[in-house]
């Protein structure tokens, strides 16, 4: 077997010798070695496979990053790779083409739904912080199945598990990952899904990128975690979950909580409550001993609030004799001057009344007819103040100081008005 597949080698060197060939990058990868290992797709999409391997010498004089889909022109020799007796390019060198069919369609659809809005940070949710049921949509002979649940028994064993199953890849992987997904959204059991495969070449990844997987994924009710290939592989699904997973180990991390750090956070906070409730009791243990100093024994309490009532008693005593000592001074001192008034006005009495006699007796009519003054009358008594009262022919009666007389009104002699 080693003789046929070293002549091979020898036959395929002599034959052919450096050869130069274009193609579409396949499952690119770069070992810790700084080798890289990859495979090369026809670029007219016929089934052709080319193994290809570039050692560190010849990868480090590469001027750009080599990725999945790219178009390249690779020169080297044709070889055996002895281990699996498979044909394999040893490469040379390599250079940028173009992009590929697959890549480029990548883009376009990348494109189309980020302008319908899919991909929106603002439509992305949170994930709920603490799970009890997760859902898994993927294939149940998947490595990413293994992985998350060996991580979530690992890290958060009180998370219960749910499986949806679905092909991830080939030609019935859209449909059925779009089943799945709707499943999970009509029986509503778990609270966050996680939709996970291992990584691969971009055909290998392809049902991820498949529009109606997209839609369904931006479509999902429950919030959604996308954990599909390695760190560097990125699929139009991861652009529409609530999250993105750099791997399905990474999405169980995400989506559920050590149980490791539950536990020390709980621990925390029952450490924070306990020296809160050792700081409050405390606390009130002062007060209640303030308190106490102030109170002291309630006998000398009792004695001090008597002392100060017979205080106030001889306070209010003494207030009261003072209140009814003052009333007495304030009688007292109206009492005599109300006395001094009235004697005061009875003596200003006497010599009022005098004074008052004094002017009736100077309006005593008969005082002024004493002066030589007469009073005329009216025969009927009535006195005569005017001369307008008086007419030619009336009779009158004249009185005076000693006697009276009847006499006739002979004329009326209106005097000049005074100037």
């Amino acid at each position: 077997m080693a003789a046929l597949l070293l002549a091979t080698a020898d036959a395929l060197a002599a034959r052919f010798g450096a050869v130069t060939v274009h193609g579409e990058l396949s499952g690119f990868s770069r070992a810790g070695s700084g080798h890289c290992y990859f495979s090369l797709k026809d670029a007219a999409g016929a089934p052709a496979l080319l193994r290809c391997a570039m050692f560190r010498r010849a990868a480090v004089m590469v001027d750009f990053a080599p990725a999945d889909g790219q178009q390249v022109e690779l020169r080297g020799r044709l070889g055996v790779y002895d281990a699996r007796g498979e044909l394999q390019m040893v490469v040379e060198s390599m250079s940028r083409v173009g992009t590929g069919a697959l890549y480029e369609e990548f883009l376009r659809r990348r494109v189309r739904l980020a302008a319908e809005g899919l991909f929106d940070a603002a439509r992305k949710r949170p994930l709920p912080p603490h799970p009890r049921v997760l859902g898994i949509v993927t294939s149940l002979a998947a490595a990413a199945l293994h992985d998350v649940l060996s991580t979530l028994r690992r890290r958060a064993p009180q998370v219960a598990v749910v499986i949806y199953p679905s092909a991830v890849q080939g030609a019935d992987a859209p449909a059925a990952l779009v089943a799945a997904l709707q499943l999970a959204a009509r029986r509503n059991e778990v609270e966050t899904l996680l939709l996970v495969r291992g990584g691969g070449a971009l055909e290998d990844l392809w049902a991820f990128n498949d529009e109606r997987v997209v839609r369904a994924v931006a479509a999902s009710p429950l919030p959604l975690v996308c954990g599909v290939g390695h760190e560097t592989d990125i699929t139009l699904a991861d652009l529409a979950a609530d999250l993105r997973a750099p791997t399905p180990t990474a999405a169980a991390e995400l989506a559920a909580p050590a149980q490791a750090e539950l536990m020390a956070q709980l621990q925390g906070q029952a450490q924070r409550l306990q020296r809160a409730l050792q700081r409050s009791l405390q606390a009130q243990s002062q007060r209640v001993d303030q308190t106490a100093q102030r109170l002291g024994q309630p006998s000398r309490r009792l004695a001090a609030q008597t002392h100060a009532l017979q205080l106030l008693a001889h306070r209010l005593e003494r207030a009261l004799w003072q209140t009814r000592e003052r009333k007495h001074e304030r009688l007292a001192r109206a009492d005599e001057r109300w006395r001094h008034a009235l004697h005061t006005r009875l003596q200003r009495e006497p010599s009022r009344l005098e004074v008052a006699m004094q002017r009736l007796h100077a309006q005593d009519p008969a005082r002024v007819l004493q002066r030589g003054y007469a009073w005329v009358e009216s025969m009927d008594g009535r006195p005569v103040p005017r001369m307008a009262q008086l007419r030619p022919g009336q009779a009158v009666r004249a009185v005076w100081a000693d006697g009276q007389a009847t006499a006739e009104v002979l004329s009326l002699e209106p005097l000049p008005p005074a100037e």
